[in-house]
């Protein structure tokens, strides 16, 4: 038998980082072991689920590379399916009818708990055959009251849970539609799911749906229960505290090679390695490598990552995500250099892809002004005569070069006798409109010939009327 893992979100909010990880830890068990991973959208929740969720949810996926074999399958276009195992339930004798209403129920655990006892329904419908033929009613799974549900959870161990501690729990509505634990457990059973690999939040549901899985006379899948990520601020990371989605990261500027490698280190590791490529983690990845204690979140470890992907993958590669964040600032990229070119420039200097947009459009358009601090400091009198003297060496170069560039600051620098500084500062001003950049002869060679001295030329005529006032 093949092993099948899936993901198995709710469409309820976008997806955030604790829901990737857990789709990253099952989609590397499926490959790392031949496997076959499914993706499923739970949208059971008619309330609350949407379809922006939904696409929200699909976009992320796409974003990290977490490629899936089947789906996306969706719960609400199963109905048929849930009732036809619900009425199963009821015909085998393990289900049945409770005609009690919410005020009784709450009545009940209301009672129980004023008595000290744990609040929970107590199977006063369980045995009952005086039906009303006039009244709504819910569909309960007859939980078995004597024994013991025994998880050998592939992270946490074994977990044991006695059945007298479980209640009879809703597998179907009034209204006829199923419930979340019925439906995880027909999908996960019918779909042939090997491994079940979620937060550990869920290890509640876990005994309830082994033993409805049990009932059913179906295969119970091995579980492993994957701790939570703590926040920044050291609470529990959620959809209503903390966690980001997805998408907001591509947003933001990180690269989904960094997003991917982080999310892996929040709960696994291999020895002391921090980095790993996506081969590297299908071949090293192992649940029993997982840590039993909740994982904290540290932007500045994901930072530190972000700079190292910028740097080190194919420019090709950084420069296909830069190409989004580009089009989403409005940068018209057609005059001026290669995107390749652009990041072997600017990964060294900055932290995200958002950050090298915002500080590379000199390269692609012109500016107005100059950058009021660095021209008070630099494009003061003093410095026209270097401005006027490399403008036009500048002019008289044929071949547009980084080298041939960095030999004719040098020579003006010379001549002048001057120091570097004395040209290279007001030359970088004059040429990207503030004080910071690539090394120089870098920057005027992808700003282009032209540019560089109209640039210049307008500097110089700075200057000039400064000097006349």
């Amino acid at each position: 038998m093949s092993l099948v893992t899936r993901f198995a979100p709710s469409p309820t909010g976008y997806l955030h980082v604790g829901g990737a990880r857990t789709a990253l830890f099952s989609w590397l068990y499926a490959r790392k072991n031949g496997g076959k991973f499914i993706l499923r959208i739970e949208d059971t929740d008619l309330e609350r689920s949407t379809q922006e969720s939904v696409d929200a949810i699909l976009e992320g996926m796409n974003w990290l590379g977490l490629d899936y074999d089947e789906g996306p399958y969706y719960q609400t276009k199963r109905f048929d399916l849930y009732k036809e195992v619900v009425a199963q339930l009821l015909a085998d004798g393990k289900a049945y009818k409770c005609f009690c209403t919410v005020e009784e129920v709450d009545a009940m655990r209301e009672a129980q708990m004023a008595a000290g006892e744990k609040p929970r329904y107590n199977g006063m419908w369980r045995d009952r055959t005086d039906h009303p033929s006039d009244k709504p009613y819910v569909i309960r799974f007859k939980n078995p009251q004597t024994g013991t549900v025994v998880i050998d959870d592939l992270i946490k161990g074994k977990i044991e849970i006695a059945n007298s501690e479980l209640d009879d729990l809703i597998i179907a509505r009034s209204d006829g539609t199923p419930t979340y634990n019925l439906t995880v457990v027909v999908d996960d059973w019918k779909m042939g799911i090997t491994h079940v690999i979620r937060g550990d939040d869920h290890v509640n549901n876990t005994p309830r749906q082994m033993n409805i899985l049990a009932a059913l006379g179906a295969d119970i899948p091995k579980y492993a229960h994957v701790p939570m990520i703590l926040g920044d601020d050291g609470k529990r990371l959620s959809k209503r505290h903390g966690a980001v989605g997805v998408m907001q990261y591509r947003d933001n500027g990180f690269l989904p090679e960094a997003l991917l490698n982080y999310l892996v280190r929040l709960g696994w590791s291999h020895g002391d390695q921090e980095i790993f490529t996506k081969d590297e983690l299908v071949q090293l990845f192992d649940l029993s490598a997982c840590n039993r204690a909740p994982s904290a979140f540290n932007t500045d470890k994901l930072i530190w990552l972000n700079q190292h992907y910028m740097k080190t993958l194919p420019a090709e590669q950084v420069a296909a995500q830069l190409a989004w964040h580009l089009a989403e600032q409005q940068l018209d990229t057609r005059n001026g250099p290669a995107l390749t070119d652009l990041v072997k420039a600017q990964a060294e200097r900055v932290k995200t892809l958002k950050e090298m947009v915002a500080v590379s459009r000199y390269f692609y358009e012109d500016f107005a002004e100059f950058d009021a601090d660095a021209a008070k400091k630099h494009l003061r009198p003093v410095a026209l005569e270097p401005l006027q003297a490399v403008a036009a060496k500048l002019a008289e170069l044929n071949d547009w070069t980084q080298e041939s560039i960095h030999q004719v600051i040098n020579a003006t620098a010379e001549t002048l006798g001057v120091g570097m500084g004395k040209i290279g500062m007001p030359l970088r001003v004059a040429v990207t409109g503030g004080g910071n950049s690539p090394a120089l002869d870098l920057t005027l060679a992808l700003v282009g010939k032209q540019r560089s001295l109209e640039r210049l030329a307008a500097a110089i005529s700075f200057v000039q009327q400064r000097s006349a006032e």
